[in-house]
């Protein structure tokens, strides 16, 4: 049910002002709705502003309690010459930069380089006829190399566009959601077990929503693309509501209603967010803890802490949709079962990388697909296309690495 780009796990975070945060010192005061600023004293030149990156994921200032002072940490000390405010002037637009570029990297990887991955990995889970179980990687290349040498490219893309459709309900969803209840969207770090239950409640209720489009988006990824006309952009979204009253969608008796594929939906997309949460906050503590803030006195060092600022994020957000992807594979094979079956889905034979195969399971609920997976497939039904996943974040942390070296190659090259 997760997008492949994570949702930046700010639940669990805050990103609220500087006062919010229990910093020491009152707010400024405000004079008809905008803040009094005087100019009088010297000590005004010291006070504390915090920097902010652009606001996407993996560009976020990690170091929530720290501050940047305007002109210096000493409020005596006489107001920077030109030089200085230049070098300081190109010095944020570096780190804006940086944050920019290697966030733009991993959004890129995570929802464009990642599809095909994404693509074999469900048609392998809902193939229940498939023998071969591509759990290694490279099985996963050599049927990927298949079916582009018999389909073209355009079959390890197919269904992305849904994917981003189903992204953006998610988050429109949750905005309204948010907006018009008392459920929180964002957790402050002085949390409560009700802001906690409120916030679950409310991930609860977005996914539920977003589970016809979901199931649509599902169909349109692993439909094979030999049988299939080429989909227009908004047929995720008129085949989602189509799904939803029960009218205009193509299917058999054996479909499933959205009552009973709401729950296993639910179910993992909360897992998901906890399970990614904790793991994402825990590695951003060791990172921290094993390396402490720096402050570093030549221009190099200072380029080079502005990829330390940044780069952690972006590992934690790895380490944790992996380590939920792993955990949950299971209960995704189960879902995507779930939702594909009496669909009239024909999808392509993973084994043989030419030909199609129909889905005619028959289950019952959830209870009877586990069941039916353990007892006709074994255990290791339950983890087909595994291979896939290795795969995806092999390239994602490749991808990451290199542009890492890439952007402090070129910021060290720009301090001097």
């Amino acid at each position: 049910m997760q997008p492949r780009r994570p949702e930046g796990f700010d639940g669990l975070g805050y990103r609220g002002s500087a006062w919010g945060r229990g910093d020491e010192g009152p707010p400024p005061p405000y004079q008809h709705g905008f803040p009094a600023r005087s100019f009088s004293s010297s000590g005004d030149l010291s006070q504390h502003w915090v920097t902010t990156p652009p606001d996407i994921p993996g560009s976020r200032n990690l170091h929530r309690g720290e501050k940047t002072p305007l002109y210096g940490g000493d409020g005596n000390q006489p107001p920077p010459g030109l030089g200085e405010e230049n070098s300081a002037t190109s010095g944020d637009q570096l780190n804006r930069f940086a944050g920019f570029g290697i966030g733009l990297a991993s959004l890129f990887t995570e929802n464009v380089l990642a599809h095909p991955c994404i693509v074999l990995r469900r048609q392998c889970q809902v193939n229940y006829h498939a023998r071969n179980y591509h759990l290694s990687p490279f099985s996963i290349v050599n049927i990927m190399y298949s079916f582009t040498k018999t389909q073209g490219p355009r079959a390890l893309w197919k269904g992305m566009g849904s994917t981003f459709i189903v992204q953006g309900v998610t988050l429109g969803a949750e905005g309204i959601i948010s907006e018009f209840t008392p459920l929180p969207r964002e957790l402050t770090h002085k949390w409560s077990p009700k802001q906690i239950g409120g916030h679950l409640i409310l991930k609860g209720l977005v996914y539920a929503i977003a589970t016809p489009f979901y199931s649509s988006s599902l169909i349109e990824t692993v439909q094979s693309e030999i049988i299939r006309d080429n989909p227009g952009i908004l047929d995720c979204v008129k085949e989602g509501f189509g799904r939803l009253v029960g009218l205009g969608v193509p299917h058999s008796k054996r479909l499933l209603p959205l009552l009973v594929l709401t729950f296993p939906t639910v179910l993992h997309g909360v897992l998901h967010y906890i399970i990614s949460s904790i793991v994402q906050k825990c590695v951003l503590f060791f990172i921290k803890k094993r390396n402490p803030a720096r402050n570093p006195s030549d221009a190099t060092s200072s380029a080079q802490n502005i990829l330390e600022e940044y780069f952690p994020e972006l590992v934690a957000n790895f380490a944790a949709s992996l380590c939920a992807d792993v955990m949950l594979y299971p209960l995704e094979t189960v879902m995507h079962r779930l939702h594909i079956q009496g669909t009239r889905t024909i999808i392509d034979n993973t084994d043989l990388g030419y030909e199609v195969l129909p889905i005619n399971t028959q289950y019952e609920g959830m209870r009877d697909c586990i069941n039916t997976i353990k007892r006709e497939e074994g255990m290791l039904g339950f983890y087909k296309g595994f291979g896939a996943v290795v795969v995806q974040y092999t390239l994602h942390a490749t991808v990451l690495q290199i542009t890492k070296l890439i952007y402090s190659s070129l910021l060290h090259n720009t301090a001097q």
